[in-house]
């Protein structure tokens, strides 16, 4: 069975982003960047909500082709156009996407079937909304967690409304140089 893992920046004090979703204050640099693609190059879809999902489309198809383009850059371009897209959106339409799956109703039931098939772990990339929809359901598996060395004070909370206690297993931490943590947890069942 594959397992739902969310992958995402979050602050000291729990947030995923600002109150109006800022991000700006995310610490990345090429030592996170490698230590990332090392993982994600080892899996064959993502899945996004409709908004990160519309970034994600925006920037990753040719970020490869621009003339700054950087290595993570065109690793990373390439690595997006080749994996399955699951995309949880009741706006958006599937055939305008390549390789891109939308599901719009019935969550809970398609994302079990799609984590019946066989295959490496799926990573949920930011997508809060599309993550405490999925935390609601309890279909996350595990949290792949970059913890920034700052307070927000408010925002955008990674748990949201959650309804009873959660036990996690740390797998794995990492320290990177630039003060971010990197906490890797799977869910106890």
């Amino acid at each position: 069975m594959r397992k739902i893992i969310s992958f995402m920046h979050i602050s000291l004090d729990g947030f995923v982003a600002g109150p109006n979703g800022e991000m700006n204050w995310i610490t990345v640099n090429d030592e996170i960047f490698n230590h990332v693609e090392k993982r994600i190059n080892t899996g064959d879809t993502a899945l996004y909500g409709r908004v990160t999902f519309q970034m994600m489309e925006n920037y990753w198809p040719t970020a490869a082709d621009k003339p700054n383009a950087t290595n993570h850059d065109k690793v990373h371009s390439q690595w997006y156009k080749k994996i399955q897209k699951i995309v949880l959106s009741k706006t958006l339409n599937e055939s305008n996407f390549t390789n891109t799956k939308v599901i719009s109703d019935n969550l809970a039931e398609q994302i079990r079937e799609i984590k019946q098939t066989l295959g490496p772990d799926i990573l949920l990339f930011g997508s809060p909304s599309a993550t405490h929809s999925l935390i609601k359901e309890n279909l996350i598996d595990g949290y792949w967690l970059f913890v920034n060395p700052i307070i927000l004070g408010q925002g955008i909370p990674l748990f949201k409304d959650v309804q009873g206690s959660t036990k996690l297993n740390l797998i794995s931490a990492k320290q990177f140089s630039c003060g971010v943590t990197e906490l890797n947890y799977l869910v106890e069942k």
